[in-house]
């Protein structure tokens, strides 16, 4: 299977963009303010897709290449949707010496996506996360706030039915 980024269409609305836009121009110090912004902008979409970037960069008066370099730098920035359902597989050391490597990839296999990805329905996103702090239940996995642990492969198919 080739490596394909699934592309969900952008659905912002205009009352989004005038937020954003208002925000921006309210800011007494746009010299600095690249990241306060990208924060502000997530905090209102979701996430920030190049759309959304691409008025950032307009309403700072900056390339969107800056814009784009310090939405892809920083952790705390999502350049894809998040699904209704946010899977998070741990792929630390406790957890990847027990399978969690496999497990991760069996969801890969059955969501249709990749790590960072959401499926084209919005009902999952899939992303892997370096340690939870529970490494007594390895291997670990998350769907929003619930934890399940002491995983196999074939755990997955009855995970996501719950969902």
């Amino acid at each position: 299977m080739a490596n394909k980024k699934t592309k969900l269409p952008f659905k912002g609305t205009k009352e989004q963009e005038e937020q954003l836009r208002s925000f921006i121009r309210a800011l007494p110090d746009k010299d600095s303010a690249v990241i306060t912004v990208l924060q502000k902008a997530q905090e209102i979409y979701g996430y920030l897709p190049e759309e959304v970037q691409l008025i950032v960069a307009d309403e700072l008066g900056v390339s969107p290449a800056e814009v784009y370099g310090v939405s892809t730098f920083y952790s705390q920035f999502s350049l894809n949707p998040k699904g209704e359902n946010k899977i998070s597989v741990c792929l630390g050391t406790a957890c990847y010496v027990k399978g969690s490597g496999d497990i991760f990839n069996k969801l890969v296999e059955k969501l249709g996506i990749q790590g960072g990805e959401c499926t084209p329905d919005g009902k999952f996103s899939l992303e892997a996360c370096r340690c939870i702090g529970a490494c007594g239940l390895a291997p670990v996995l998350t769907v929003n706030d619930d934890v399940y642990g002491r995983l196999t492969v074939d755990d997955v198919d009855s995970i996501l039915a719950k969902y």
